[in-house]
């Protein structure tokens, strides 16, 4: 039987949680420089960027706790088709809850926004972002699917992740890297998103989920699947991919849990 995605649970989001992804997210780092001398990322929205900043802007504890900022290469999970200083633009949740606050005198990452100039035509949107990963991840010839050292997502009280939305034609998508979807039951309806096959594609893959309004949805993924993308991810990555969730969000679900440990 293929092995199944992690469970990791946690009394505290501050005083636990944070501690590990902060971990697991340096684990990769360090895995990521070994294979390519750069950490390539994607981040998704929501509540994410917010604990991401409790779990990487603390201090270091010492010289193996060190996120190197200056090596990182951050991509969107997804984005809205929004101007990047708009308030449902993920670019600007991340900036202004993570990357604004990086201490001075520490290396910047590099990032890659979408290209507002294409924000009235999403295929053209999506595959102007798709140009900018074909452009680090080699020529799209050479390379079938771009695979992350690290995807960062969310949950939606859907089961959805990144834009990819239950029952929607986009979760057949193979051959896309980066696909438009106009008609997001959730707004803004206009948005980009990476596919699910470059998602499951990814070394690791860390979702962080938290609240007890996560509970009921937590159980349809890890005790039904009913084909919601989190679950679809969960079956595609199997133990490459990890939930840190604190125990309010998996109360009453019966998937096992695991110690977290590296």
């Amino acid at each position: 039987m293929a092995k199944q995605a992690n469970l990791y649970s946690f009394p505290s989001v501050k005083d636990n949680l944070a501690p590990a992804l902060r971990a697991y997210v340096i684990s990769c780092q360090e895995a990521g420089l070994a294979r390519h001398s750069v950490f390539k990322v994607a981040v998704s929205g929501g509540s994410l960027p917010k604990t991401l900043a409790q779990a990487l802007l603390a201090p270091p504890s010492g010289p193996n706790d060190e996120v190197k900022w200056d090596k990182w290469e951050i991509f969107f999970a997804d984005e809205r088709a929004v101007p990047l200083d708009h308030q449902d633009s993920n670019y600007f949740l991340l900036k202004q809850e993570l990357l604004d606050k990086l201490p001075a005198g520490t290396g910047q990452p590099t990032v890659h926004p979408i290209d507002t100039e294409y924000l009235d035509d999403t295929q053209e949107l999506a595959d102007q972002y798709e140009q900018a990963l074909v452009r680090s991840f080699a020529s799209r010839d050479s390379v079938k699917l771009p695979i992350f050292d690290l995807l960062l997502l969310g949950c939606g009280p859907d089961g959805h992740t990144c834009s990819l939305f239950p029952g929607h034609e986009l979760l057949r998508e193979t051959s896309a890297w980066v696909a438009p979807i106009e008609d997001s039951p959730k707004p803004p309806p206009k948005r980009i998103t990476l596919t699910l096959p470059v998602v499951t594609h990814a070394v690791r893959i860390a979702f962080v989920a938290t609240g007890g309004g996560k509970k009921e949805i937590m159980k349809q993924i890890f005790e039904e699947g009913a084909g919601l993308p989190c679950a679809l991810v969960n079956e595609g990555a199997g133990e490459r991919a990890s939930w840190f969730v604190d125990n309010d969000a998996v109360e009453g679900v019966s998937y096992p849990r695991r110690p977290f440990s590296l």
